[in-house]
């Protein structure tokens, strides 16, 4: 049985039970994605899908919604903490415009999928029509059939967008029955007051739409373009049997919705960081998940995926490399 010989294969190594800590977990987990005991990563690709928010006008970020364009263009120029990251672990990057509010000049390394210029502001609306929110899933699916080609077996996926983290808290409040307060963090760094006003607007969002929803439902009335191309790139990516590294809040909400609908998902999701966005953490603990690293990030972009990229690295290497007992002649204890 494959779970028992990775799991003799990690213990058989010179080092003390466990004494890997959550690498050993991470490598068995490889290990069993893959149908193997000698796994590989290959070809490693982040994705970060781009998209503004209706529900940015009402004042939800810290941010003019015109950031999105500006970061994209930065993206594109390779100046941005995810290109820098990318840069230095060897990760092919593409960038998405999923729905940016603005016309990009052609000839630039960026995939068009925009959907429509920007969300619907969900005060007055749903985000998507019921054929924008399809076109999303299926352009998202799109994205990552294409990445399959090049013979990549591990992606990540990252955001960018202004208030979609007021998007992803509506989700979360409604995939899991639970107060919108309690989904609600400070997005790009809003002082108190202005974290106020993003509850008042949140909660009157929410009240908005008190009927029972299933999974897309959901996403398509509170969620974001960005966030809906990113669900069917996962969808997508679990088709092909890749490992899929999961960002912070947004993207894990992301994955929540795909997971509703088929839990198997979680099997190849290696949940790469606890975000500083508050709810994240509580997010995970609903789906009985623990991440890799806990650095006070609330960034996006995928930085989360890129930084813990060598720490998954490590577990396939040990894995494959590291002596056991017997090959290295070292006693192991009685």
């Amino acid at each position: 049985m494959l779970s028992n010989e990775l799991q003799h294969k990690i213990d058989f190594k010179t080092k003390p039970l466990g004494a890997l800590g959550h690498l050993e977990h991470l490598a068995h987990k490889i290990g069993m994605v893959q149908k193997t005991t000698t796994p590989k990563l290959l070809n490693p690709h982040m994705v970060v899908f781009a998209a503004d928010h209706g529900i940015a006008t009402a004042g939800v970020s810290a941010y003019p919604q015109e950031v999105t364009y500006q970061m994209v263009m930065n993206f594109i120029g390779g100046g941005a903490a995810i290109n820098v990251f990318c840069r230095q672990h060897g990760i092919e990057i593409k960038i998405v415009d999923a729905g940016v509010n603005f016309d990009f000049p052609e000839g630039l390394n960026l995939v068009d999928k925009k959907v429509r210029k920007s969300s619907r502001n969900i005060l007055e609306e749903p985000a998507m029509t019921v054929e924008e929110y399809q076109q999303a899933l299926e352009n998202g699916r799109s994205v990552v059939a294409g990445i399959v080609k090049k013979g990549c077996n591990i992606i990540g996926f990252g955001e960018m967008g202004i208030g979609n983290t007021s998007a992803s808290s509506l989700m979360m409040s409604k995939l899991f029955d639970i107060p919108i307060t309690n989904c609600i963090g400070r997005g790009t760094g809003l002082n108190d007051h202005q974290l106020q006003n993003k509850i008042n607007i949140l909660t009157e969002g929410i009240e908005k739409y008190p009927a029972s929803m299933s999974e897309d439902e959901i996403a398509q009335t509170f969620g974001g373009l960005e966030i809906a191309q990113m669900i069917g790139a996962i969808k997508e990516a679990y088709h092909h049997n890749m490992l899929i590294m999961v960002d912070g809040f947004i993207a894990t909400v992301s994955v929540a919705a795909a997971w509703k609908k088929n839990p198997e998902i979680l099997n190849n999701c290696i949940f790469c960081h606890v975000s500083d966005e508050n709810a994240h953490l509580q997010l995970l603990g609903l789906m009985r998940e623990k991440a890799l690293l806990n650095l006070n990030l609330r960034l996006g972009e995928g930085t989360g995926c890129a930084l813990a990229y060598p720490l998954i690295q490590s577990a396939v290497d040990f894995l494959n490399e590291m002596s056991s007992f017997e090959d290295a002649h070292i006693s192991n204890k009685e």
